[in-house]
């Protein structure tokens, strides 16, 4: 699994609340929660994120409440990928649960800047700053979690297993 895209970049301790604000948890719909990721920190994102992405933040990206809607309203605004020095674990279970792949590696989300150009190999753990033409090494899932994004999360997993054993 690869990813490639543009660097939106963001600081330490981005929480859930601004991520998606608690004022529009009255839909779970993901196309409309994506109308409102992340306006409480970047007015902008919504109008300059383009499909394919790449989140890139410090340290505790995701702390706060442990709603589902952050990972989700990331995902259907279009981001391949979010890559931070730390996760908030409820938020790194929480993006693996509904497929949005997530990558902890500092050295690359510290000097990853906004716009770079970047890639990444999700089998190896490989990070590529095309734009400045660096290389850093994130931790690679296992396979299962891998099987998961694959398969657009958890309930896409399990029905694919449940498939399998059916057949």
């Amino acid at each position: 699994m690869k990813a490639q895209g543009k660097a939106i970049k963001y600081g330490d301790n981005v929480d859930t609340d601004v991520i998606i604000p608690a004022r529009y948890l009255n839909t779970s719909d993901p196309n409309e929660l994506a109308k409102h990721c992340m306006e409480d920190i970047d007015t902008e994102f919504v109008s300059k994120v383009q499909k394919g992405d790449i989140m890139v933040a410090g340290k505790n990206f995701g702390c706060g409440s442990s709603r589902e809607h952050a990972p989700i309203a990331i995902k259907a605004s279009g981001i391949s990928c979010v890559i931070a020095e730390t996760f908030a674990r409820i938020f790194y279970r929480n993006a693996i649960n509904i497929g949005l792949p997530i990558i902890e590696c500092p050295e690359a989300a510290m000097d990853i800047s906004d716009g770079d150009t970047v890639s990444i190999d999700f089998d190896t753990g490989k990070i590529v700053n095309i734009t400045k033409n660096k290389e850093y090494m994130g931790v690679p899932f296992p396979e299962f979690m891998q099987e998961i994004i694959a398969a657009d999360g958890l309930i896409g997993y399990i029905k694919k297993q449940q498939g399998n054993k059916e057949a």
